[in-house]
């Protein structure tokens, strides 16, 4: 089914409204409360008001569903590094410097404005808007792996896997000095920072704000004066990998915002002109949110990360 159609039928079953719509459709609960909202839905050509009104098996239904709007990011024509793609999702390797959503001071060259354009006529318009589905985002300056779907359904198929964690989300990371223990685990609650409002950071213990983080770290590679770091997120939560590893004295080489290189390390990233925080997402697995298939995709590390670990070996 497209939008700019009618759907008309009886109802299944007899339960709250959208929640039967849904199951007598293709259309998600969350859509189907938007378009009772918007007037959009007849119950036995009466006007339904509430999403959450008890119906009958049987009850006959009319939903007009409006044509999909255009999305107000614009397409452009960026060339995208493509780990996966089907009718339904499509997964990238994000290289370090793009934005994934259009903002302030990003309008523009983002992920979600080249996934505009290389999707153009395969997006079934997400909340009745035709956008690609963000369900999760790393950082401009993070290079790696993300998945965005193509579908309504696809899209809290994944949103609902992100959410409950059960992804598999692993990062490459360099960091100075060498962690001791070399393998462990990170946790604590994350949360705005008091003395920075922009930074994110480990919150005390007992505190109620923030949320709950868990990082697993193994050390790989044991390098001049830093490490190769492999971190499994258990969560995921904004800055993660960034905060723990600089929670421990182990901040991620280039980080402008978590910690400072280690001194003997910041002429080496000043002549490679490395300027970003050193961390890669490496891999992300997932239940395919239509075929239920479990998939698993793996990138290398990015040109600028390999060329410092060669130089930090040296």
């Amino acid at each position: 089914m497209t939008d700019n159609t009618t759907i008309s039928g009886k109802l299944q079953t007899g339960t709250r409204l959208d929640k039967a719509l849904a199951e007598a459709t293709d259309l998600s609960r969350e859509r189907v409360k938007a378009l009772i909202a918007d007037g959009h839905v007849m119950i036995d050509c009466k006007p339904a008001t509430s999403a959450s009104a008890k119906v009958a098996a049987g009850t006959a239904f009319e939903i007009r569903v409006p044509p999909v709007v255009e999305s107000e990011a614009q397409p452009q024509e960026i060339p995208l590094d493509i780990a996966f793609e089907d009718d339904h999702l499509i997964v990238v390797n994000k290289p370090a410097g793009m934005v994934v959503h259009p903002a302030a001071g990003n309008p523009d060259g983002t992920l979600v404005n080249a996934l505009l354009h290389h999707c153009k006529g395969q997006l079934s318009g997400i909340g009745g808007v035709a956008r690609p589905g963000i369900v999760h985002r790393i950082d401009k300056d993070t290079s790696g792996l993300l998945v965005a779907a193509k579908t309504t359904a696809a899209h809290e198929g994944l949103a609902k896997q992100f959410a409950d964690h059960s992804t598999l989300r692993r990062y490459l990371a360099l960091c100075g000095g060498h962690p001791n223990p070399p393998a462990g685990t990170i946790s604590g609650r994350i949360g705005r920072s008091d003395a920075n409002r922009k930074k994110m950071a480990v919150l005390p213990d007992g505190a109620s704000r923030g949320k709950h983080a868990v990082t697993h770290y193994k050390m790989v590679k044991k390098l001049n004066d830093c490490s190769l770091l492999e971190c499994k997120l258990e969560t995921g939560r904004t800055h993660q990998v960034r905060v723990h590893c600089a929670s421990i004295g182990h901040a991620l080489l280039g980080d402008p915002a978590y910690g400072r290189t280690p001194k003997p390390l910041r002429p080496l990233l000043a002549r490679l002109g490395f300027a970003r925080q050193a961390l890669h997402a490496a891999s992300l697995g997932f239940d395919h949110p239509v075929t239920g298939d479990w998939c698993e995709f793996h990138v290398e590390l990015p040109d600028d990360m390999r060329e410092l670990i060669d130089e930090t070996v040296r």
